[in-house]
C-alpha cells in the first residue's frame, strides 16, 4: 500500500496471503462501519483515487464496492458518488402465519408481468377511459373475461349476468346491503370468514351460526334454521373453507342447495379457493342457480394487489339493486387493475400464474404436514391449515405465546360467527403470506416447538 497522507484511517494494509483484494477491502469497509470510523451518509472516495491509495487496479476497487452493496454497506448515488449506506431495516422481523394470500409461484417475475400486462392495456385500450368512472360492473371486456375465468366452475356463463367489483368483501357487503333490511338475519357456519362479520354489523344484519359437522353445514339444522329465522341470506365457502380447510362433498351440496329451494333462500357462495382444490365438487351454484349469488375472487388464487371480484347476478333488477349498493362505498373496481386481469385471464397469464401458485401452494403443505407431524390436518392444497391445539393450550395463551416469538397467526375466536360457539381451541396457519420458504419452514419449526411444550 502506498503511503498518503490524505488517505482514509480505514483503508486496510492489504496482505499477500491475505485471500481476494478485493475482499479484503469489502471486509475492511464492513469494519469500519460496525466500528464507527465510517458513519451512514459518508462519502467514499472515487475509485481510481483508491486504486491509486492501495495500489491496485481499477477493477479490484470496483469488485470491492459491488461486494460492499451486496452486503447492503453502500449506495451508488449516480454522479454524486459512493456513500455509506443507512442500516438496513428488518421490515418482514415477525414470521406472518396470519394472512390468506398466495403463495409467490416459483420462477415467475411480478415485475416482468406487470409491465408485459400493462404494456398490452395500453396498447389496445383507450386511456381515457381506464382513467374514468365506470358504473356499469366493469366493461363489456371486463364481464367476458369474468366468464371465460368462471367457466371452470360454472360452465357457460352469460357475460352480462357477471358484475366486476374491487375485492370479494366488497362484493360480500353489497349483497348484504342489496339483499337485506337491517334486523334480518344472515345464516353461516359456527366459523367462518372475518369479512362476513365485518360486512354485516355496521348494516344492522345479525349472523346466526347453524351447526356443521365435519363436512360443513348440516341441512337439517339449515332448514330448521330457516324456518325458525326467516333469514334473507345464507352465507357459505364450501372449497377449502376459511378457516377449517373443509371441501364440503357434492351430495351435501346438493342437499344444501335443496333446502335453499323449498326455504326461498338465497345463498352466497364465496368460492375463492375452488380452483387451488384438487378435483373439488361443483360449486353449489350449479345445483341451485336461481338461488346461489356466486362469488370468486383473484385475490386468493393470484395476487391480491388486483382487487378484482366476480359475482353472478342472474336477475336484471338484482344486479341492479346491487350495483346502486356497491356504488354507495366502493364505486367501482378500478379500470386500469380490472383491464390488466382482463388482460392475463384473456392471454393465458393468469393461467400460468395460477398453475404455479397451485404448485408452490402445495408444496408448503408438504413442508407443514412434515414439520408438524401428527398435528397436521390439512389436505394438501389451498392456503392454510386449521390446526386444533393440545389440551395445555387454549388458542389465546398459544396466540400470546407465538408473538413473543415473533410469530403470527390467527386463532379460532377470530372466526366465530357468534360468540360462545367455538367449542375447539385451534389456530389457522396460513402458508403464503411469508415468501422465502426458508422463513417459513423457521416459522413452522419455531411454531411446532412451542406445541410441544406446555404453557
Amino acid at each position: 500500500m502506498q503511503e498518503d497522507d490524505n488517505a482514509p484511517l480505514w483503508l486496510p494494509r492489504l496482505a499477500a496471503q491475505g485471500g481476494p483484494r478485493f475482499l479484503q477491502i469489502a471486509d475492511a469497509l464492513q469494519a469500519a462501519v460496525a466500528d464507527g470510523s465510517l458513519a451512514p451518509g459518508d462519502r467514499l472516495p472515487p475509485q481510481r483515487l483508491l486504486a491509486a491509495q492501495l495500489g491496485v487496479d481499477l477493477t479490484t476497487i470496483t469488485r470491492a464496492y459491488d461486494e460492499a452493496k451486496r452486503r447492503h454497506l453502500l449506495e451508488g448515488r449516480g454522479a454524486r458518488g459512493t456513500y455509506v449506506a443507512a442500516p438496513k431495516v428488518e421490515w418482514g422481523a415477525v414470521l406472518d402465519l396470519s394472512m390468506n394470500i398466495p403463495p409467490p409461484p416459483e420462477g415467475v417475475d411480478f415485475g416482468d408481468l406487470l409491465k408485459q400486462g400493462l404494456s398490452q392495456v395500453l396498447l389496445g385500450a383507450d386511456a381515457e377511459l381506464l382513467m374514468t368512472y365506470q358504473l356499469g360492473g366493469g366493461s363489456d371486456a371486463d364481464r367476458e373475461a369474468g366468464a371465460r375465468w368462471l367457466a371452470p366452475m360454472l360452465g357457460d356463463v352469460d357475460a352480462r349476468q357477471v358484475v366486476v367489483c374491487p375485492g370479494a368483501q366488497a362484493a360480500i357487503a353489497a349483497l348484504i346491503l342489496a339483499l337485506t333490511e337491517p334486523g334480518d338475519v344472515i345464516l353461516a357456519e359456527p366459523t367462518a370468514y372475518p369479512g362476513l362479520m365485518a360486512a354485516a354489523a355496521p348494516f344492522g344484519r345479525r349472523i346466526v351460526a347453524v351447526e356443521a359437522d365435519p363436512h360443513g353445514m348440516l341441512p337439517e339444522r339449515l332448514e330448521q334454521a330457516c324456518r325458525q329465522h326467516q333469514p334473507r341470506l345464507v352465507y357459505l365457502n364450501p372449497t377449502l373453507q376459511n378457516p377449517t380447510a373443509i371441501t364440503m362433498p357434492e351430495h351435501r351440496r346438493r342437499e344444501i342447495a335443496s333446502v335453499a329451494e323449498r326455504c326461498r333462500v338465497r345463498i352466497i357462495e364465496d368460492d375463492p379457493y375452488w380452483l387451488l382444490a384438487d378435483a373439488p365438487p361443483p360449486p353449489i351454484a350449479t345445483f341451485a342457480p336461481g338461488q346461489v349469488y356466486y362469488l370468486s375472487t383473484l385475490s386468493k388464487c393470484l395476487t391480491p394487489g388486483l382487487r378484482i371480484a366476480f359475482v353472478v347476478l342472474r336477475d336484471a333488477h338484482e344486479r341492479e339493486r346491487f350495483l346502486i349498493a356497491l356504488r354507495s362505498f366502493a364505486l367501482m373496481a378500478a379500470p386500469l387493475t380490472a383491464a390488466l386481469a382482463t388482460q392475463w385471464i384473456l392471454d393465458g397469464s393468469a393461467a400460468a400464474l395460477m398453475d404455479g401458485v397451485r404448485k408452490e401452494a402445495r408444496l408448503r403443505h408438504r413442508m407443514a404436514r412434515d414439520i408438524l407431524a401428527g398435528r397436521y390436518s390439512g389436505t394438501g392444497d389451498g392456503l392454510h391449515v386449521w390446526l386444533e391445539l393440545p389440551g395445555y393450550w387454549s388458542s389465546a395463551e398459544l396466540v400470546r405465546a407465538t408473538r413473543s416469538e415473533g410469530i403470527a397467526v390467527m386463532p379460532a375466536e377470530a372466526f366465530a360467527t357468534s360468540s360462545g360457539l367455538v367449542t375447539a381451541d385451534a389456530i389457522r396457519i396460513s402458508l403464503g403470506s411469508i415468501q422465502e420458504r426458508g422463513r417459513l419452514q423457521a416459522g413452522l419449526r419455531r411454531l411446532s416447538q412451542l406445541l410441544a411444550r406446555q404453557p
